[in-house]
């Protein structure tokens, strides 16, 4: 990435030479530019606020920013590139969205999340510690950014413009207004289950923000919830890609004598699956983890993995994220250990199983969706 301060190798986390895709966009070069030309102070406290794979943070490791992500493989990225651009070691304070953040913020720069929940619970969590002085810039590309994105920061911040579109990438400039009168914070969301889904009917749901479907039940779950495994004994049970957690405490209620692990790399996310579980009252053991998928977790020790993959990295459609969770759990499983995954039927997870695993089964389906069984032999 070409920067006024020169050049950076940067990669994604984890680092995968056939991934094509970059660690940074023409969003990222266009603020950094920004901030160049008009000569923006960053002598006072930088917020880097949702920097994707550390583009940002890297760029100004000098002025000693503060990075806040949900994202436990962007902040693994960024002290990847951090190391790799020489960076003075402590030279980033890397936060996480569920971190208190800096009393005092000078400078806040924004990278435009694909979750408006997300952008709105954070902005209201940084505005106590904007003053008039603050500059505020925001960044995203042209589609990332829409009308409801600049009535959010002007409805918290302050008045708001945008710039021209430059290689298809905006920015936003926020005049900050401490004395707004900001609305109350809506997060965390808690809503309860319908009937007829298991073990979890009747039960609560707790959604930070940014988790996927915060506000409902997605019918992709609900499906799942209608055809996990009963009856299986599993001692060990790991909810990969956990969300809100609403899988994994289903399988708790149903066997308290299982040990639950919920994993998911958003650490909104896995704060939102504890809630769950212990909104429901569940008696059983479990463990919340941040990280990447079944890393860390040794070989063959898990009876039973149950995932619903994410397609999407941001704004690109990938299957490079499904291809590390299956491969993970079949590291992971004991043999006879079986991965249960819900996907569209579209996707064709079928096949992959069948490469990894050698087999591959059709639990249930309907038109959208598919559940699969594959058994570590």
């Amino acid at each position: 990435m070409t920067t006024p301060w020169g050049k950076l190798a940067l990669s994604r986390f984890p680092e995968d030479p056939r991934d094509r895709l970059r660690a940074w966009d023409a969003s990222d070069e266009y603020l950094l530019r920004h901030l160049a030309e008009e000569k923006v102070p960053l002598s006072g406290t930088v917020v880097v606020l949702g920097d994707r794979w550390g583009a940002l943070a890297t760029a100004l490791a000098a002025h000693r920013p503060v990075q806040i992500t949900d994202s436990f493989l962007a902040q693994e990225a960024t002290r990847a590139n951090l190391a790799r651009a020489g960076a003075e070691p402590g030279s980033v304070q890397l936060l996480t969205t569920q971190d208190p953040p800096p009393g005092r913020i000078d400078v806040l720069l924004v990278r435009v999340p694909k979750s408006l929940a997300l952008l709105e619970d954070q902005l209201l969590r940084l505005a106590p510690a904007v003053h008039e002085g603050t500059a505020v810039v925001g960044t995203g590309m042209v589609k990332e950014i829409h009308t409801s994105t600049l009535k959010l920061f002007e409805r918290i911040l302050g008045p708001t413009r945008t710039s021209l579109a430059e290689k298809k990438a905006r920015l936003i400039f926020c005049t900050p207004e401490p004395s707004l009168d900001r609305p109350a914070s809506p997060w965390p969301y808690t809503y309860t289950l319908p009937g007829g889904i298991g073990p979890v009917s009747g039960g609560t749901v707790v959604n930070h923000a940014g988790v996927f479907c915060a506000d409902r039940l997605d019918i992709g779950t609900r499906f799942f919830l209608q055809h996990l495994p009963s009856g299986h004994g599993a001692r060990r049970v790991v909810d990969l890609g956990c969300g809100n957690g609403v899988v994994g405490t289903a399988v708790a209620l149903a066997d308290p004598g299982a040990e639950v692990l919920f994993v998911d790399e958003s650490f909104q996310a896995v704060a939102s699956a504890e809630a769950t579980y212990e909104a429901n009252g569940v008696g059983g053991h479990a463990e919340f983890r941040v990280g990447d998928g079944l890393a860390g977790v040794p070989d063959r020790s898990v009876d039973l993995v149950l995932n619903n993959p994410p397609f999407h990295s941001h704004q690109a459609t990938t299957d490079a994220t499904a291809w590390r969770m299956f491969t993970g759990a079949r590291r992971a499983l004991r043999p006879g250990g079986e991965l249960w995954v819900i996907g569209n039927r579209h996707l064709g997870y079928h096949v992959k199983l069948r490469r990894l695993f050698g087999n591959s089964e059709l639990v249930a389906g309907d038109p959208k969706f598919v559940v699969l069984k594959a058994v570590r032999k």
